[in-house]
């Protein structure tokens, strides 16, 4: 090859097409998940700012969200962006090998923030305080369209905030963002308020305060019924429970009822639909203390799989709960959305597997107890209903067994539950064998030597039994 022609080949450029990124970036992500994810970077600075023991380590800590037909905001007080984090927390993505901000997190790949402003809007103002650092960066409709200009320019904070925290304001709304907020703006307020109140539900029974256009959100917790009459050795309705650690991640399952099971005829009762809505069975899974999967009644939670039955209404009063825990929020089993679960994880298949055997034992006793529900619902509704936090502490005091031979290995409880007692049937079969011509005889004594041996065995029984009455 000639000088000239080694000349023409040298340097391509490959950096990302902005348009195209910011497109794609929001393409498969809804409004209601986008706005979850900033509540994700409200938790977030939580852990970075404080990380306290106990049951409720989210008190005192809250988030604002507020959206009219020409605006959007978030606020909260939750500890602001330290000026030595701006690297990360503006920037699309996460550099290969940055560990986690902080311990226990919910944000894993750096793109949360972002995505959901791009989701909403054109025009951005990030204002947040930290300490002594009080800055905010704002990203203007120009930044859009400058296709080789990826940086954000940030100063110092105009206005200053009350306490840590940060306040994320978008205007130029996206078009299809601009009818949620405005025409069809209770339907969305009321399928956020859902949204946030499932999978938020346990960081908010935590202490955390989300207040959506001013209203506060309550949390839809699984709450499993426990019956903890101490000292009684005799079965009763209690979770089954497993327990494991394996490679940095905690593994908690539980699952039981909720509810006494319902007669058919409850069921299909339109004052008791509420009650007994199948929105609230089935499997929650919780990753760092948020539901990435909120009553789900699917395979992909191990209904209709290995013996366990697919869901029907027959099973509506189970439920069940698993979490995952760990400070490299890597490791756990949550697609980039948090709103599923990456089933390609062994751990997630391994845990699925204890998951089945606990739905199995209450399957199981729904079976056996099909046609006597109100016997069956006197021995639920002794219990009591306790979420996640509660079930945890009476955990500590079960005779947990050991399961080595199985993946993963751990503990587990499974609960001694009541069921039907057996009844003793009323009839039994007689048979036994003799000779023809003994039969014939015994037939012809009583009147009939061609009558068939079953009924000569008969009348000798019945004979018999008139002379033991007497």
């Amino acid at each position: 090859m000639d000088k000239a022609k080694a000349q023409k080949y040298g340097h391509i450029e490959a950096a990302p097409v902005k348009s195209f990124f910011v497109s794609m970036l929001t393409r498969d992500i809804t409004l209601e998940d986008a706005i979850l994810d900033l509540l994700d970077n409200c938790v977030d600075g939580i852990l970075r700012s404080k990380r306290s023991e106990g049951d409720r380590p989210y008190k005192g800590f809250w988030a604002e969200i507020d959206f009219k037909p020409d605006l959007f905001s978030i606020s909260d007080n939750c500890g602001g962006i330290p000026w030595n984090l701006h690297d990360y927390a503006f920037r699309m993505g996460r550099e290969l090998g940055r560990k986690p901000d902080a311990p226990g997190a919910v944000g894993v790949y750096g793109i949360g923030m972002k995505r959901a402003i791009f989701k909403i809007g054109r025009d951005c103002l990030i204002s947040t305080r930290n300490a002594e650092d009080q800055y905010e960066v704002e990203i203007p409709p120009e930044w859009f369209v400058k296709e080789l200009d990826w940086s954000l320019s940030a100063r110092k904070a105009r206005k200053s905030l009350g306490e840590d925290g940060t306040t994320i304001v978008v205007g130029n709304l996206n078009p299809g963002i601009i009818e949620q907020f405005g025409e069809d703006a209770n339907k969305f307020g009321a399928a956020l308020d859902r949204v946030v109140s499932t999978q938020y539900a346990y960081i908010i029974d935590k202490g955390f305060e989300v207040k959506i256009n001013g209203e506060s959100v309550k949390p839809r917790t699984t709450k499993i019924v426990f019956d903890s009459r101490a000292g009684k050795k005799i079965p009763s309705i209690r979770p089954y429970i497993f327990k494991t650690t394996t490679d940095g991640v905690e593994v908690f399952l539980a699952v039981g009822f909720t509810r006494p099971i319902p007669s058919q005829s409850e069921i299909l009762d339109e004052q008791e639909a509420k009650r007994y809505s199948s929105e609230d069975a089935g499997w929650t899974v919780i990753c760092n203390d948020r539901a990435v999967l909120y009553c789900d009644r699917s395979e992909l939670t191990g209904w209709g799989e290995a013996n366990v039955p697919r869901y029907h209404t027959q099973f509506i009063a189970i439920s069940g709960i698993v979490e995952f825990k760990s400070d490299d929020p890597r490791k756990l089993p949550t697609t980039t959305t948090k709103r599923g679960i990456d089933t390609s994880l062994p751990l997630y298949l391994q845990t699925k597997n204890k998951m089945r055997e606990g739905m199995r034992i209450f399957t199981n006793y729904t079976n056996k107890w099909k046609g006597q529900a109100d016997e069956s619902r006197k021995q639920i509704e002794r219990g009591e209903r306790l979420s996640l936090v509660g079930i945890k502490a009476r955990a500590q005091d079960l005779p947990f067994s050991a399961t080595l031979k199985s993946l993963p290995p751990g503990d587990q409880y499974k609960p001694d539950l009541p069921f039907p007692p057996r009844l003793e049937p009323t009839k039994r079969r007689i048979s036994f064998v003799k000779e023809v011509a003994k039969i014939r005889t015994v037939a012809t004594y009583f009147g009939d030597p061609d009558i068939e041996p079953s009924e000569v065995g008969e009348k000798c029984f019945d004979t018999l039994y008139e002379e033991a009455r007497k």
